[in-house]
């Protein structure tokens, strides 16, 4: 372990996985594991070195604002690098990729900017283009930029040799998006020994390179649509049009051989590669495994065979990826939690059997202080909420007033500020008394119970909601369409989600 000044620092030095348990008898295949980059893809590299070459030749003035296109590998080392450098940043991205890419660069503190999917990547590379001209942003260029693929003659090719010292390196297989992997370290690799064997994968469906066709392109070199792209699985791979990095790699005979991938493969071997060799990896890093695989399988025995794995599946949660990954217990677990006695949903808690009916409780008498706290405040608020800190429910009850523009008050009764002589609780037994709902958030509105988050949404969509708001005098937005199903928590509503 060592000490870093930075989290820049710790880019690179990826570890090289011996995949046994796909490997064809006498052949050793390799992974390269770029998921252990801090931002958890291969594209930190790239980040870091666009930005600190740009820093060196003056094009990126200090406080300037960083844009780029991507499709969120990109735009997560950008987002990192440019939070501890100091530079705003803002990606424009198709809103076809998947939601956890857009929640962690604005996590990180970026700004994202949409595009319509019909426009893929030619469309977000062109918004990025036409905002950095129109507000004097700072474009990264990473299609074209030579930073992209010195970074991978410096580090991941050498990297890459390095473990190989003393034996031959037949061959290594990666995918193709910026180019910026592909010429860096296949470049590198040739240099070091013109033998090494470069294996491109490429969808099935979208052979942009496989298609012989060059790419078009528009005044000033703007790249437009390859007529051979299709929509595919990929993430991250093969965008609509071919890079000039890869361009380049392909002019200076740096490419092998391409291999197209179906989609199917793809997902397959991404969960595969995760069952098998516990590797958490997303779908562009199953593809190129597919083609590594389809590489050892005609490949002599003694060979040595390294595959590109670029980035954590921790990116694709939303996508087909996860298809018929459950969140809630299955029937097989369902058994397995039924074989033993306690700590089951359909079991008295602490022992055995089925639920029953809690036996009537003789009522504690309600707490002056409390009461008194209650009135008060009903009385005093327009809009009150009684909630818990962190309670996802009371999460969604604030997202809608949010979304609506009310004024509220939130007593959250498990704060700090309510656990001295435990008034939080005390109070939690008066709304209990007062309204015969024991569970919280509870909301009143003009002094009146409304109920807890389902029965306030369901005023929202009845329309009683902005009666009682209006009939009370109480401001609200009333030009927001909202549905209060995407606001709950995403465990309970599979179309909760906040992007």
């Amino acid at each position: 372990m060592a000490r870093y000044d930075s989290i820049l620092d710790t880019i690179g030095r990826t570890p090289l996985v011996r995949l046994d348990t796909f490997a064809p008898p006498g052949v050793n295949l390799y992974a390269k594991v770029e998921a252990f980059n801090p931002m958890g893809s291969v594209k930190d590299r790239m980040a870091l070195a666009i930005i600190e070459q740009a820093e060196r030749s003056g094009e990126l003035r200090p406080g300037q604002t960083v844009i780029e296109a991507t499709s969120g590998n990109t735009g997560i080392g950008l987002a990192m690098v440019c939070a501890r450098k100091g530079y705003p940043l803002v990606v424009t991205m198709a809103e076809s990729f998947s939601v956890e890419r857009r929640k962690l660069l604005r996590y990180l503190g970026a700004r994202v900017v949409l595009t319509p999917a019909s426009e893929k990547g030619t469309g977000m590379l062109a918004k990025a283009i036409e905002l950095a001209e129109t507000h004097g942003y700072f474009l990264c260029r990473q299609f074209e930029n030579e930073a992209n693929a010195e970074v991978h003659s410096r580090t991941t090719a050498r990297e890459i040799l390095a473990d190989f010292r003393g034996e031959v390196l037949d061959c290594w297989v990666s995918g193709f998006g910026t180019g910026g992997t592909l010429k860096g370290v296949a470049r590198a690799l040739k240099q070091a020994n013109p033998a090494t064997r470069v294996v491109v994968a490429e969808p099935d469906n979208a052979r942009l390179l496989g298609s012989g066709l060059a790419q078009p392109r528009q005044a000033g070199g703007v790249p437009a649509s390859h007529p051979s792209f299709r929509p595919h699985l990929m993430q991250g791979w093969s965008p609509d049009f071919i890079s000039r990095l890869t361009e380049e790699a392909l002019a200076a005979g740096l490419v092998d051989e391409l291999v197209p991938v179906a989609g199917s493969e793809a997902l397959r071997l991404a969960r595969e590669l995760a069952r098998r060799e516990g590797i958490f990896v997303g779908t562009s890093s199953g593809a190129t495994l597919a083609a590594a695989l389809d590489v050892a399988r005609r490949s002599p025995p003694g060979s040595n065979i390294v595959c590109m794995l670029p980035d954590t599946g921790e990116r694709y949660l939303s996508t087909p990826l996860f298809d018929g990954i459950g969140e809630q217990m299955n029937d097989e677990e369902l058994a397995l939690s039924r074989s033993t006695p306690g700590y089951r949903f359909d079991a008295v808690p602490g022992g055995g059997g089925v639920r029953r009916p809690a036996p009537e409780r003789e009522k504690a008498p309600l707490d002056a202080e409390a009461v008194g706290f209650v009135d008060e405040t009903v009385a005093a608020e327009p809009v009150v909420l009684f909630a818990l800190e962190w309670c996802e429910f009371c999460w969604s009850v604030r997202k809608l007033f949010a979304r609506l523009g009310i004024d509220y008050r939130s007593v959250d009764l498990d704060s700090v500020a309510y656990q001295a002589d435990d008034l939080g609780g005390r109070i939690r037994a008066v709304l209990a008394e007062r309204t015969g709902a024991r569970t919280i958030p509870q909301v009143f509105i003009g002094g009146e119970h409304v109920g807890g988050c389902s029965e306030l949404f369901d005023a929202w969509r009845d329309g009683s909601l902005r009666g009682r708001l209006e009939d009370r005098g109480i401001a609200y937005d009333r030009d927001v369409e909202v549905d209060p199903d995407d606001l709950l928590p995403g465990w309970l509503h599979p179309r909760a989600s906040i992007v």
